[in-house]
């Protein structure tokens, strides 16, 4: 099995947070530097402008152009002004561009270079340029000297080299880059504690683990045949499954909405209140007995939620009465053990008191009678669980002194595989013993059993001597838990014959008597709805 490079959601959340922090801090730092690169230049170009505009209207300036040696007057006056302002350089010329000052007294004379003095001593015009001077590269602002009469006889020529002014600008996004690597650290931090908290509240489950419970609990759900409904602190409903929802006979989609409207019955907001479990409690949900378990859901010691299983109690009665079947059939069968090692012992009784005579016709009648019975039960119905049905009850029946006949035109050939050995001793042995304890208080005490697969359907039919059924009572017999008789626990045979044969697309019919007594018909389809429409 192939081994996944995993990342844990902490990891992800940091890196994720990180990345975009980095990315947009990168794209702003850079934006930033540009605005800011471009203002700074913009700054000193408009601080040197404004420098050599002041300097070149400066009376002693202008003046210092009549002496034989400007430069004596000229070259302290820019030296002080340059640190003044923090300029590199401060230069003045005449009309042909000769220096009376400069920061390197010996180029005193020489004449500027950098050839951006035109617009100036030809035009007058005060404005910034950029050129590679004596000194180097810088930014400058440039401006004429007129005189009285407004002549231009000179030209002030203002300088910040550009390497001090990438030095402001790195000093600059410097700070921005340490502020910036401070939001990221805080950033990383708050990516940390972000996670930690989202890993706190998925009980420290990964994304992909969680997926994987959802996934694990969404099939456990479905292939629970009990009902389970989960509420919140609310009393919400949160989940349902497709079992909860087939009981409660709910088709829509009912999360979120108050459990009142579909159990209005509850007793979930009891549990929400007392956190107490409740086990195995018995309620009518939708006219069908339900057993409900009831259990908290806790956030430590907080209440936040209530989980409700219930199951059907008819199921559990049936798989009971299921059970019971088989116990009696166990039990018949032991029965017939112990009459026929009764009827050895009376025989062996007889042989010993030479009673041969006696012992002769014992034997003739007892092998008449199973001779007669053999016949139906084994030559005539052939399937092997109706047989064992049959004699089981055969033996019961001669515990009770109840008269049970096969009838001779019974005729029946293995069953189809959809009808089972549970379905048959249900709803056979169910009406059967029902046929035993209506002929129990009766003075004829006969019950007589008939079946044919002859057509399309497998017919079994009952018939009793007993007291027979009211008219008015028929038509509730086979709703659960109605009941003629006497005690706790009843009124549920009939109703679990009825949901099999409807299982098996099947019908049961009752007849009442005159005489008294009642005749149970059943028929069930040899083929079942798909076969059929798959054999046409």
């Amino acid at each position: 099995m192939k081994k996944y490079f995993s990342v844990s959601l902490q990891t992800k959340v940091v890196v994720l947070i990180t990345a975009l922090l980095l990315f947009v801090i990168l794209i702003l730092t850079v934006f930033y530097g540009y605005i800011e690169s471009k203002s700074t230049e913009q700054h000193i170009g408009q601080l040197a402008k404004q420098v050599a505009i002041t300097v070149s209207l400066m009376p002693t300036v202008k003046e210092a152009f009549n002496l034989e040696h400007p430069s004596t007057v000229i070259q302290p006056i820019t030296k002080k002004i340059s640190d003044e302002v923090g300029a590199e350089f401060i230069v003045i010329g005449n009309k042909d561009s000769i220096r009376y000052s400069h920061p390197d007294e010996n180029k005193i004379g020489k004449k500027m270079v950098g050839g951006d003095n035109d617009r100036a001593l030809k035009k007058g015009m005060n404005y910034i340029s950029e050129a590679v001077g004596s000194l180097g590269p810088s930014i400058r602002g440039k401006a004429p000297i007129l005189d009285e009469k407004g002549e231009i006889i000179g030209i002030v020529s203002v300088g910040f080299m550009k390497r001090e002014v990438r030095e402001v600008i790195s000093n600059r996004l410097l700070k921005i880059i340490l502020i910036s690597l401070f939001v990221l650290f805080l950033g990383s931090v708050g990516g940390v504690l972000l996670a930690r908290n989202i890993r706190r509240d998925t009980l420290g489950l990964e994304p992909h683990e969680i997926a994987s419970l959802y996934r694990e609990r969404s099939a456990i759900l479905q292939s629970i045949k009990e009902g389970i409904i989960a509420v919140d602190a609310n009393g919400d409903i949160t989940m349902m499954n497709d079992s909860a929802r087939k009981i409660l006979g709910v088709k829509k989609d009912s999360l979120h909405t108050p459990i009142e409207t579909i159990i209005p019955n509850t007793k979930m907001h009891r549990v929400l209140e007392t956190g107490i479990h409740e086990n195995d409690k018995e309620m009518l949900l939708n006219e069908k007995h339900v057993i409900v378990n009831r259990i908290p859901i806790r956030d430590k010691e907080r209440i936040v939620g209530v989980v409700a299983s219930f199951r059907d109690k008819t199921e559990i009665k049936a798989m009971l009465d299921t059970l019971s079947e088989v116990k009696k059939y166990s039990e018949d069968l032991r029965a017939q053990t112990h009459e026929f090692a009764n009827k050895l012992y009376v025989l062996s009784g007889m042989l010993q008191l030479h009673q041969y005579d006696e012992a002769l016709s014992f034997i003739q009648n007892e092998a008449a009678v199973h001779r007669n019975q053999n016949q139906i039960l084994f030559q005539q119905i052939v399937d092997s669980k109706v047989q064992a049905i049959l004699i089981g009850k055969i033996e019961k029946a001669s515990e009770k002194k109840v008269k049970f006949t096969i009838d001779s035109s019974s005729s029946l050939q293995p069953l189809p595989k959809q009808i089972g050995l549970a379905q048959l001793i249900s709803v056979l042995g169910n009406i059967i013993d029902n046929a035993f304890e209506a002929v129990s208080t009766s003075t004829k005490k006969e019950i007589t059993f008939f079946t044919t697969d002859v057509g399309n359907d497998i017919v079994f039919e009952i018939d009793d001597t007993g007291n027979g059924i009211r008219v008015e009572d028929i038509k509730h017999i086979f709703h659960r838990g109605y009941t003629t008789k006497k005690g706790k626990n009843r009124g549920y045979g009939l109703s679990i014959v009825k949901e099999i044969i409807e299982e098996l697309n099947g019908t049961i019919e009752i007849q009442a008597k005159k005489e008294g007594g009642t005749i149970f018909s059943i028929f069930i389809p040899k083929l079942i709805k798909c076969e059929k429409e798959d054999s046409l």
